[in-house]
């Protein structure tokens, strides 16, 4: 992992799965996958190569796709890595993204987490046409899977948690 990272583990963190249980030896057995899931965290939200999402984008939407998921912790964490108080705005799925000037981006990442089969072509097409290039629909379908993925594991997490409980 890069020395500027975003967590020691979100995923350990969010979850507070208690040191010495049953479900923290579990986890432990599962150590490469909490490990890999960091990695691809950092990858997504803090890229080298941005293309046209900043961090601070990236978190804002990443925030936006955990607030429509219902997870507030997440909502909290990527909230917390926004330095631009107006691209902060873009973690609200109540704002639509046009004082920003990404409507259809927010319109897309919306559609994709919230109502992911009925995404067809045309929401494609439609981001083409509203000037975002083709590796950046891209970056933007990797921001909305990853997320999907995140708070999927987290849930998990915490249900296994209260399970044992």
């Amino acid at each position: 992992m890069s020395t500027d990272t975003l967590t020691k583990n979100t995923l350990l963190e969010l979850s507070a799965v208690p040191a010495g249980t049953p479900i923290a030896g579990a986890l432990d057995l599962r150590a490469n996958l909490l490990g890999m899931t960091q990695v691809t965290e950092e990858a997504v939200l803090k890229p080298a190569d941005t293309g046209a999402w900043s961090h601070d984008v990236r978190a804002a939407l990443a925030a936006r796709i955990a607030a429509l998921n219902g997870e507030t912790a997440l909502v909290d964490r990527y909230c917390g890595l926004i330095g631009d108080k107006e691209v902060a705005e873009l973690a609200d799925p109540l704002k639509s993204g046009k004082a920003q000037g990404m409507e259809a981006v927010c319109d897309f990442m919306d559609k994709v987490a919230a109502n992911t089969r009925d995404v067809k072509a045309g929401d494609i097409k439609a981001l083409q046409e509203s000037g975002v290039a083709d590796a950046d629909i891209v970056r933007l379908c990797e921001i909305n899977a990853f997320m999907s993925y995140h708070v999927r594991v987290l849930a998990g997490i915490r249900l296994m948690k209260e399970t044992a409980a």
